[in-house]
């Protein structure tokens, strides 16, 4: 028998409907830049190859889908079992996002349709860093699905299917923690490619792939703790507050190790007084750093991280930490040079709110009908 159940319930609900909307503009605009390019719906100029789309779905939107990622980590490299019955919701959530995640990178190519050149070796640059985070992406969504069809079987009843499966799922797994490792890396790499155009308080040169990664495994945590949170909330579960909150611990020791090199970094490199000019930039640091350190002061405090509230709102800090310190360092503070400036137009706008409102539309019909969430104590006694 299955540890894990659909939570059952109408599917036509009223958020369901409101998100069906949302995506349904999002896909409207979507349509138009396909038929009519992207000048019709984008802001996108010479000097800004890339906007919200690359910046939300890609660098940011893969990061917010690391829980599965960081989950692999804590239960299959280190270990602690205790954490699997939250593996299935991290990885439905992984998957989706990874997945909307290559959308946004495929939707932002002015030649789509000559996508597929990416997979041909001969006409791969070998010397790009864009290459490697496109080709671990798209390996990375063909490992989530494979890693999420344990759910299609037990749904259809295949256990022989399951079975086979399971004999050689380690290796899938081994990539599954391989690949967001490369990929995520590498979008720290991206910004030493970019070079002066990056701010300075983010420019950490050989630094940034650490520091993408540190983001991208913390925000993983995160997302854990922030989805699972919500959905408990949402379907009337018992909360999980004591199992959540050990991962409350691996965020405070990966925040510790981020603002320590970060500021280290600073101070060697002569940066105090960028950070105390109070212009832009550094408003903006300032407020990235504060929702750091909140998460930490919060998590630090035992009796702080085992109670739900104050652990979901660490988890929601860490969340808008991670998102804001991408948009600043990609999107933000970009400086591709006088006469140039770039803001997203409203249509933009609307795809990203509905590749979002998409994905959360999704994930509360699979948890509905597929066994994602682990069945409740109470039911497993009887």
């Amino acid at each position: 028998m299955s540890n894990y159940q659909p939570t059952g319930g109408r599917l036509l609900t009223l958020p369901v409907v409101l998100l069906a909307v949302i995506a349904g503009i999002g896909l409207y605009y979507l349509g138009l830049r396909f038929v009519h390019g992207l000048g019709a719906v984008t802001q996108l100029n010479g000097a800004h190859a890339w906007g919200i789309w690359v910046v939300y779905d890609v660098v940011i939107g893969t990061a917010l889908a690391c829980g599965g990622y960081a989950l692999a980590i804590t239960v299959y490299v280190l270990n602690k079992g205790q954490y699997h019955p939250l593996m299935r919701g991290a990885l439905t959530a992984s998957l989706f996002g990874y997945a909307l995640g290559g959308l946004g990178a495929f939707v932002d190519m002015g030649r789509w349709w000559a996508f597929y050149n990416i997979f041909l070796p001969w006409n791969m640059n070998f010397n790009s860093v864009m290459l490697e985070v496109g080709l671990c992406v798209s390996a990375y969504i063909l490992v989530l699905f494979i890693e999420f069809s344990p759910v299609l079987f037990d749904k259809m009843g295949a256990q022989k299917l399951r079975n086979a499966l399971n004999k050689v799922l380690f290796l899938f797994i081994a990539l599954g923690v391989l690949l967001p490792t490369m990929h995520q890396s590498s979008l720290g790499s991206l910004l030493i490619a970019m070079g002066y155009k990056v701010a300075p308080l983010w420019q950490s040169l050989h630094l940034q792939p650490l520091l993408a990664l540190l983001t991208a495994l913390t925000m993983g945590f995160s997302i854990v703790i922030f989805e699972a949170s919500l959905v408990n909330s949402a379907f009337r579960r018992h909360e999980e507050t004591p199992l959540l909150s050990g991962l409350g611990k691996a965020i405070v020791g990966l925040l510790t190790v981020y603002l320590v090199i970060r500021f280290v970094e600073i101070i060697l490199r002569d940066k105090l007084g960028l950070v105390l000019a109070f212009d832009m930039n550094s408003v903006l640091f300032l407020l990235e750093t504060a929702l750091f350190v909140l998460p930490l002061i919060v998590l630090l405090s035992p009796a702080k991280r085992r109670n739900g509230r104050w652990l979901l709102t660490a988890a929601l800090s860490m969340l808008l930490a991670g998102t804001l310190y991408r948009f600043n360092a990609f999107l933000f503070t970009f400086n591709p040079g006088p006469g140039y400036s770039y803001f997203p137009s409203a249509p933009e706008v609307m795809v990203t709110i509905g590749i979002i409102a998409l994905e959360i539309l999704v994930y509360l019909l699979f948890v509905k009908i597929l066994p994602i969430l682990p069945v409740e104590e109470k039911q497993q006694s009887h």
